[in-house]
Parts: structure tokens; sequence; C-alpha cells
């Protein structure tokens, strides 16, 4: 024990003397580089072990399901998980995990650059139990968090200063976006624009840095590979322009119904002064929608990749209209009902006691948002518009009007599905989706009714 007590006391001594004479003879804005990287590599493995978690917990308890018949199981565990997740955070941490993003902007607002240790991990176990169990929501707010905890617990070793700390935490949430998406440019605009964070050139280029080696490594950690492979049937024609400008505003609108219910089922839910209550209520309304729309369980990116390339007919597997054939109005209804369910599960997650993000579940819906809008242009009018395409198109429509994050939307899209081929309608759905949006009075996700504790939010939508 003395010998092992020498060693650390040697050890901390050695690091004392190299960070002094880092302080005395290396700036500050030149050295944030080092840092930077370091955060980028650990917040880029911390994306992959998220995934890899709740990927093993959803194959464990969803691989005996029947995808000929209704699944009643799923009745049963999502609430089991909103449950898990209540006691975890409640009893064992005694820290409130939920909505990551805004938890970290109002730390952010209130200049708490000094963020808790046991936030570099504990988001992602709760996060595990979440969507693992079948919460129908994101794992970026988690990541994102526990990147700015990284983030803020780097800076503290290396004794910076408050104001290179907050750069530190903006760096390692730009990190976990990057790295749960593999998109750089996403990570890196989710900062300047969701954030809000005003950075200088040199600390812009750290954020680079850390956001670019986040996503390589968690690219390198998965075998080189994207999440949603997309492989366009056709390629793009200037001729459906037109129909890409009426996408948008499809998913504008759809993005102010989105937003609308998400914000009625959270007051709803914080109505609830009974924790037990409130976990039990969301995690009932987050199952029944599950076990009606099995699709709606976890991030939904498995679905989203069938839909994208042209795998429409799986929707229906594992639920009551498993019967129905991807040429029947039927599968129209079924892809309506869970477009419209969408922001009912989601909500239910994030307000009812679970711990997941919100950026995922617009993806999804913008998804099948397209998908719809495409079938029924198809089937109304006779036309024969790309389904497949088109869906790729409304995902950053919905992610657009609905975070009101367009720059973020159009190169997060075209990053974690590689379809940089397609990025000029991508441009045109997102910023047309968002003009729709800003025509009316609702509020996005990160609105002054979400967090009344705090000034940031409406200077965010003044830059924006």
């Amino acid at each position: 024990m003395s010998l092992f007590y020498r060693i650390a006391r040697k050890f901390h001594h050695g690091v004392t003397l190299m960070l002094r004479w880092r302080e005395r003879y290396v700036p500050n804005m030149p050295f944030i580089f080092v840092p930077a990287v370091i955060i980028g590599l650990l917040t880029g493995t911390a994306a992959f072990l998220l995934k890899r978690m709740i990927g093993w917990v959803s194959l464990m308890l969803t691989s005996h399901l029947n995808a000929e018949s209704a699944n009643y199981i799923l009745l049963v565990i999502p609430v089991a998980g909103i449950l898990l997740t209540a006691i975890y955070t409640r009893y064992i941490l005694h820290d409130n995990l939920a909505h990551g993003v805004r938890q970290l902007m109002h730390d952010l607002s209130q200049r708490m650059y000094r963020l808790k240790p046991h936030l570099t991990y504990a988001p992602m176990i709760a996060s595990t139990m979440t969507l693992g169990f079948g919460g129908s929501a994101g794992s970026e707010g988690p990541i994102a968090y526990t990147g700015a905890a990284i983030g803020s617990n780097i800076g503290r070793l290396f004794r910076l200063s408050p104001l290179l700390m907050k750069i530190m935490i903006g760096c390692g949430a730009g990190a976990g976006i990057a790295g749960i998406f593999k998109a750089p440019v996403g990570g890196i605009l989710f900062t300047l624009e969701v954030l809000g964070m005003e950075l200088t050139t040199m600390s812009v280029l750290a954020l680079v840095a850390a956001a670019v080696t986040s996503a390589m490594t968690a690219y390198a950690w998965s075998g080189c590979t994207i999440d949603i492979p997309f492989t366009a049937p056709v390629a793009f024609e200037a001729s459906i322009i037109p129909y890409v400008i009426a996408l948008g505003v499809f998913c504008g609108l759809y993005s102010l119904y989105y937003s609308f219910i998400m914000k009625k089922v959270e007051k709803m839910l914080d109505s609830f002064t009974n924790h037990w209550v409130k976990n039990l209520i969301g995690g009932g309304m987050l199952a029944l929608l599950i076990f009606l729309f099995p699709t709606l369980y976890g991030e939904g990116y498995d679905t989203v990749g069938r839909i994208i390339n042209g795998n429409a007919s799986t929707i229906v597997n594992d639920s009551l209209f498993h019967d129905v054939t991807d040429t029947s109005w039927m599968l129209l209804l079924v892809v309506g009902g869970t477009l419209l369910a969408k922001c009912f599960a989601t909500s239910a997650t994030n307000s009812g006691g679970g711990v997941s993000g919100d950026f995922a579940p617009t993806l999804f819906a913008g998804c099948f948002a397209g998908f719809f809008f495409a079938f029924m242009m198809n089937k109304l009018f006779g036309l024969d518009l790309p389904t497949s395409t088109f869906a790729y198109f409304g995902m950053a429509g919905v992610m657009s009007g609905a975070i009101r994050a367009p720059f973020m939307a159009m190169f997060l899209t075209s990053e974690m599905a590689a379809g940089y081929t397609f990025f000029l309608p991508i441009v045109i759905c997102a910023a047309i989706s968002y003009g729709v949006v800003r025509l009316f009075t609702f509020d996005g996700f990160y609105s002054r009714h979400n967090d009344r504790n705090n000034g940031v939010i409406s200077r965010i939508k003044d830059q924006s």
C-alpha cells in the first residue's frame, strides 16, 4: 500500500510540474487544441459505447418477437424501462438527467462550467435503460451532456480559465453530436446554432478539431461503417423540385403539429406531482403506442434505413397490421398513424421519466412524413415520385422545422447517410420547412415555456 501511495504521489507531482510548465510557457489559445482532441477521442468512444449498449439491451429484449403477429410483451417492456431509469436517476444518482440539451443550456446560461464528474457516464447508463427498453427518442441528448461533462472535467484537469472551460464544454457537446451521428459538421453546427455559443476563430477551430476527432473515432470503432447507408434508387432530377418545395411546406406544417403536441404532453405530465404516477402514465402511454405501432420502439434507425432504401413493407412487422402489403391504402394509414403518434411517444419518453434526446425523433418523423407525402401524391394523382428518396428529404425538413436548426438539419442529414448528391433538395426542403414554421407563433423544443429559469432561449431565437 505504501509503495502504491508513493507512486501516486510522484505521478501527481509530475503532473503538477508539467501543468505549471505549460501555464508558464505555452499560451492558452494554441494549447486548447490538445484538450479538444482528447475530448474528441473520449467522446467518440463514449458515443460508440452508448450505441452498442442500447443495441445489446434492445436485441436481448426484442429478439424473440414474432414479426407476423401482435406482441403483447410490448405493453410491459417500455414501462419497465421508464421505471428503471427513474429509480436510477432519483435514488442512485439523486440527479435529474431528463432533457439533457435543455439542462446543458441552463448550465451555460448560469455560467456553471464545472459539471459533476458522474455526468461523464451517468447519462449513458440512464439512456441505455430508456432506449434499450423501447423509449421512442434519441441518444443525442445524453451523449451531448456526457461530452460536455467530459469537456468540463478535462478543462478542470488542465486548470483552464472559466472562459476556456466554456469552450471545452462546447467542444464536448459538439463532439457528442458528431460522434453519435458520425457527422462532424452537424456536431459543429449544434454547438453554434442550437446552443448558440459565441466563439472566436480559435475556439471554433478547437470545436472543429473535437468534432472531427469524435466522428472519426466513432467511425473507426464501428468498423468504418455509417449507421444509415442510403442507396438512392434513382438519381435526382430537377423536374421534381416543385414536389420537393411542396414537401417542405408539408414538413413545416407537420413540425408545427409536432412541437405543439410535444409541449402539451409535457405540460400534462408535469402536472402530476407524484413522480411514480408521472412515470407510470408516461410509460403506459409509450407502451400502448409502441404496441400499436412497433416501429416506434427505440431510436428507429433500422426502420429509417429500410424506408429510405425502398423496404417500406417492414413498417408493419411485429404489429396488428402485419398482413398489410406495401401497395395498399392501409399501409398509408399505418404510416399516417405512426406519424401522428410519434410526437406523443417521444414526449412521453422524455417527460415521463426517461433520459433521451429530441433530434433522432425528428429524423424518424421526417422519414415517415416524406414517405407519406410521396406515397399519397402517387396514389391520388398517379405520379411516380420516389418514395424512399422523399423520405430522405423529409428527415431534414422535419428536423429543421421542429428543432429550428436548418443548417444543422441540412448537414447532419447529408452526413449521416452519405447522401451528398442530394444536398440541393435537402437544402430546399429544410429551408422551406423552417420558413413555414417561422411564419407562425408556435415555439420550438427549446422555448421560454420549457426553460423558465434562464433567458438564453430568446437570445438563440433572435440569432436564428
